[in-house]
């Protein structure tokens, strides 16, 4: 068992050309606030990341639940918890 509530990052996501904050909470849930911003866009936001997309040369669009960014960050902290299990 984990010893805190919700674990959290901030990182520049290259998919949305945005800053969003990754968390993980003690039953191993994630979310990122990229998702609910980006994840199902409306009209003003999906033509905000075509128009980025375009000065950028890149597609933009958010990965989902299933970014690998959330994936290796949840993973860290899941090799970080099971680390310290085996120092008690």
């Amino acid at each position: 068992m984990v010893n805190w509530q919700v674990n959290a990052t901030t990182i520049y996501c290259d998919a949305v050309d945005d800053e969003v904050t990754m968390m993980v909470y003690k039953d191993w849930s994630a979310k990122c606030t990229g998702y609910i911003k980006y994840g199902e866009p409306g009209k003003e936001i999906l033509n905000m990341l075509r128009r980025k997309g375009k000065q950028l040369k890149q597609s933009l669009e958010c990965e989902g639940q299933e970014c690998f960014r959330l994936i290796r960050y949840k993973e860290k902290l899941f090799a970080e918890e099971s680390e310290k299990g085996h120092s008690e």
